[in-house]
């Protein structure tokens, strides 16, 4: 039996099953996001002549790594190497691409790894149930779009300070939004707003911070995709070294348990925001990375496999996005010597792949990294979820001029330093699990037995490993009743 489904409620399931089928959705396992190859070519066949970003629920099978634009099927797992003149380091940093999912963000797997479980089980049902998707951001937007797609209510809670395309879209869709005080950092506000709806039991909240599926999900999908992506690139000499990972939600940091059951020696670095140094210094407050660095230690983060954090200046995220986004930035990138297709491809990479990029730089420097030597990380998302910020920083501190570039080039790359990273032994990773008591004990009603739990690998192993089989059987039975 599943530890995360508690039990299997088989007229909810049914009346759930026949309304899928008189919708026509079928619902994708694991294993088929995965391998996209495992579709069937009837599903295959259909995709082509809808949009990436359609409503329509065949694009439940595109909540994959692998999706081709140019022929609306699947390819290789979309990726992006960002050029040596730019990290300034021998070690190659490579990103795999989040601007190709559905809703352009990645998270739109992790709430699919939390819904589709209790969906196809019968704990959730979408005739009588909302589902409340806490968020900073680019969470609650896959939350809604899945829910657009499977026909359920979504609710998503943010905080008031996101970019106004969240909000934005979010309405488009028709999701009931709920903006909380606060920035990026301000979790408790939502968490507080999760109690107050949970006073109607027809509120069912998906906490990514606290569920299991968030991690299973990229566990399952993510690491075999960076797994895949280093089959293309390595060569006899290569090493995949280091996997980069912003904590957020920690969900995506869990690839990195995936590829270290490959890659023994591989480093997992947790990367959060120098301004709200939670892993680094047990400190907190205000930042610009969205999507990262929530002030707490989430509930479904396997600390002990953690090797490194490393903390990122916000403002060195804000300016090299104008470097990578501004004509005058772009054009002195091209007069280093880097390729214009190249330069182009940087708008691919987010305020949050930004610090993850910087990250791995901050790594490869620590660990005095070679050319052998391959870091992953996670571009989550794109710049198209922060033009406005863009036009903000352009309204606050004027134009971008060649000599800022020449800047932010020195001092925010070339110059990136290895002062606020933490190597750490086994005792620092037993003192920032420690420290989930405070959240998720005093305040979320969890026990200290659960959270003792959490310490053990067994424990990992079984809920990584092991609920996905059970996941992907009950979808399948879900399909075919």
């Amino acid at each position: 039996m599943s530890r995360i489904i508690k039990s299997i409620d088989k007229k909810v399931r049914k009346q759930s099953a026949d309304r899928c089928k008189e919708r026509g959705i079928t619902i994708p396992t694991f294993k088929q996001l995965r391998n996209p190859e495992l579709i069937s070519d009837d599903i295959k066949k259909k995709l082509p002549g809808i949009g990436l970003w359609d409503v329509n629920p065949l694009n439940l099978y595109r909540i994959t790594w692998k999706n081709d634009i140019k022929s609306g099927l699947y390819g290789k797992v979309n990726y992006l190497e960002v050029p040596k003149e730019i990290t300034g380091i021998k070690a190659r940093v490579i990103g795999i691409m989040g601007k190709y999912f559905p809703t352009g963000a990645h998270k739109v797997g992790a709430a699919y790894g939390c819904l589709v479980p209790r969906l196809v089980s019968g704990e959730f049902n979408p005739l009588k149930h909302k589902a409340v998707w806490p968020s900073t951001g680019n969470y609650c937007r896959g939350g809604a779009f899945d829910c657009a797609l499977l026909g359920c209510t979504p609710i998503a809670i943010l905080p008031q300070e996101m970019s106004k395309e969240r909000f934005e879209w979010l309405k488009e869709i028709g999701a009931e939004v709920i903006a909380t005080p606060g920035c990026e950092s301000n979790v408790k506000e939502i968490y507080d707003k999760c109690w107050e709806l949970k006073n109607d039991p027809n509120n069912i909240i998906f906490n990514q911070f606290e569920e299991f599926g968030n991690p299973i999900f990229h566990y399952n999908v993510t690491g075999p995709a960076i797994e895949e992506v280093f089959s293309y690139v390595k060569n006899d000499r290569s090493r995949m070294s280091a996997f980069i990972s912003a904590t957020g939600s920690a969900g995506t940091i869990a690839s990195g348990d995936y590829l270290k059951k490959l890659h023994p020696n591989l480093k997992i670095t947790a990367s959060e925001a120098l301004q709200c140094p939670t892993l680094l210094l047990n400190g907190f407050g205000g930042h610009r990375i969205e999507g990262i660095g929530d002030k707490h230690v989430p509930w479904v983060h396997n600390v002990r496999n953690t090797d490194m954090v490393s903390a990122v200046d916000d403002e060195d995220c804000i300016r090299i996005m104008r470097l990578f986004n501004e004509k005058n930035g772009k054009d002195y990138l091209m007069k280093l010597g880097i390729q214009k297709d190249k330069v182009d491809a940087l708008v691919d990479i987010g305020i949050s792949g930004i610090s993850n990029m910087l990250s791995a730089i901050q790594t490869a420097k620590y660990f005095e990294m070679d050319e052998n030597d391959i870091i992953f990380t996670v571009f989550t998302d794109s710049m198209t979820m922060y033009n406005s910020r863009l036009e903000e920083t352009k309204a606050e501190r004027g134009e971008y001029t060649e000599i800022d570039a020449a800047k932010d080039h020195a001092a925010c790359l070339m110059k990136q330093t290895i002062d606020y990273l933490k190597e750490l032994s086994y005792y620092d990773r037993k003192a920032i699990h420690n420290l989930k008591y405070f959240t998720w004990v005093e305040q979320q009603g969890k026990t200290t037995e659960e959270l003792n739990e959490l310490w053990h690998p067994e424990f990992w192993n079984e809920i990584l490993e092991n609920e996905v089989v059970y996941f992907d059987k009950m979808i399948d039975e879900f399909n075919n009743l």
